[in-house]
């Protein structure tokens, strides 16, 4: 018989709770330098416990060695050591109560194990003009390497919108075929807003007006020729036109509902230029340098004296207890932030570590390299990672570039324990092709076994799923296009 009483049982769960600070800390660890520098000038106007700190040295770089990555790996990013991660940056840390990195402190997966989204932590905001286009491209590309080409486009986008660097200038860096970058910024150009990443004014006007179907020979001719119209040469214009005065009224007027700087918002805000989180450069003697950017690091110290002067003073539960409010505060964010410096830049220099071919040699070197990769080698967890390669840039030989970038799947090899880059092999499909001739076209077979032939045990689905992804026609098709006479 089943009893109906009711009766008392005791049980015991474990579950995270999520505190105010707790959530700050996830917070600072996924947003920029920049974002970072604006919450604390908001905590100085509010916290009379922090002050900013004045007159500080810049920190020195961190040493990322060429032929001794794993010595560099154990001595200048483990916790407890003091190796030459903490004695180069303590110089700025005074009693703990500084905003510079240090190795000391908390681990630096001590708030990693919250399951919510990001969103669900920070809460909803605008997105950026930037973070619209990352999205575009995320949707638009779908090889690896046109992604990294179009960061580096948003990367170098200034305030109005324009691209002033060449392609060629960005092939070079990047180590890639000038064609593809060529391409890359044309799709580009079609984003929304429509005429962005262009060189000048004429070329944003020339594609919102081919966006509109307008871009006729007349109109070009009014494009090549802007100069007559700021000088209001009206007859000049009517002759290189080769329209009447009724036409090119109307075509003044269609240009003037045109957007000459698409980068500048309707609200009137600009788009904001990227800023590296993190600098890296190259020695002579082959080693690499990594450090915060000094410029947007924010340094603040918790005011001591202030509290103990505060704390002499006060009479009342309620002002003592505000003070102790305030002054725990101030501690966590100091440490919450010297922390987050320290994760930051071991995030970096690892990637640098795993990445060096990439730096040394362009994109069809990236190794693959997925977050897991950086969690197990640190030992922090994936989320941690994540949250560091969110929404941060990298300062580096090849062009700024967020730290997301040089994350690619693998392709195993044949040989055993050997892979390779999925990007790394997209980027050789492309050469094979690229140095066909009309008597040699390869299918995709043929694709599979010069793969095969170089290490990389890759299935002929996966060699096809590449081409389309590149754009690529079919053999059959490449055939027919580099056979058809020249007229």
């Amino acid at each position: 018989m089943v009893s109906l009483a009711p009766r008392l049982d005791f049980r015991q769960t474990q579950q995270l709770v999520m505190t105010p600070q707790l959530r700050q800390a996830i917070k600072l660890l996924q947003s920029s330098n920049m974002e970072v520098s604006a919450f604390v000038e908001e905590e100085l106007e509010r916290n009379p416990m922090l002050e900013r700190e004045e007159g500080s040295a810049p920190a020195e770089p961190v040493p990322v060695e060429r032929d001794s990555f794993e010595a560099a790996s154990a001595t200048t990013m483990g916790e407890d050591s003091a190796g030459p991660l903490e004695a180069d940056w303590s110089s700025s840390y005074e009693s703990g109560d500084a905003l510079y990195p240090s190795s000391r402190g908390a681990r630096a997966d001590s708030w990693d194990e919250d399951g919510r989204s990001l969103e669900e932590i920070a809460g909803e905001r605008p997105r950026s003009l930037r973070e619209l286009l990352a999205e575009q491209a995320r949707l638009a590309f779908g090889d690896p390497r046109e992604r990294l080409i179009a960061g580096q486009f948003i990367a170098l986008l200034d305030p109005v919108g324009r691209v002033t660097v060449t392609d060629q200038a960005i092939a070079e860096a990047l180590g890639c075929a000038v064609e593809v970058v060529f391409g890359v910024r044309a799709r580009m150009q079609r984003f929304e807003p429509t005429g962005l990443f262009c060189a000048d004014l004429r070329e944003c006007l020339g594609v919102q007006l081919a966006e509109l179907n307008r871009l006729d020979p007349a109109m070009q001719a009014l494009l090549d020729n802007l100069d007559l119209l700021a000088r209001r040469d009206m007859p000049g214009l009517l002759r290189v036109c080769g329209v009447d005065a009724e036409d090119l009224s109307g075509m003044v007027a269609e240009l003037r509902r045109l957007n000459p700087k698409p980068g500048v918002s309707t609200d009137g805000e600009q788009a904001p230029l990227v800023v590296p989180d993190v600098l890296m450069r190259r020695l002579p003697d082959g080693t690499w340098l990594l450090e915060l950017n000094p410029e947007t690091l924010p340094r603040v110290l918790v005011n001591r004296g202030f509290h103990a002067t505060c704390q002499t003073g006060a009479r009342t539960k309620e002002d003592k207890a505000f003070l102790a409010e305030k002054l725990q505060a101030a501690n966590w964010l100091v440490r919450s932030l010297e922390q987050r410096a320290n994760t930051i830049l071991r995030v970096a220099a690892e990637i640098v570590r795993r990445q060096e071919g990439f730096f040394r040699h362009g994109v069809g070197h990236l190794r693959p390299l997925i977050l897991r990769d950086v969690a197990d080698e640190l030992g922090m967890h994936e989320s941690t990672v994540s949250r560091v390669t969110a929404n941060k840039y990298m300062a580096t030989p090849r062009g700024t570039l967020e730290l997301k970038y040089f994350f690619t799947t693998a392709i195993a090899g044949t040989r055993g324990g050997e892979s390779f880059s999925a990007e790394a092999i997209r980027h050789r499909i492309r050469d094979m092709v690229d140095s066909e001739t009309a008597a040699d076209i390869l299918s995709d077979d043929a694709i599979v076994e010069r793969l095969r032939a170089e290490g990389v045990d890759i299935a002929r689905r996966t060699v096809a799923k590449y081409r389309d992804a590149l754009r690529i026609p079919s053999s059959v098709q490449r055939k027919r296009e580099k056979s058809a006479p020249v007229l």
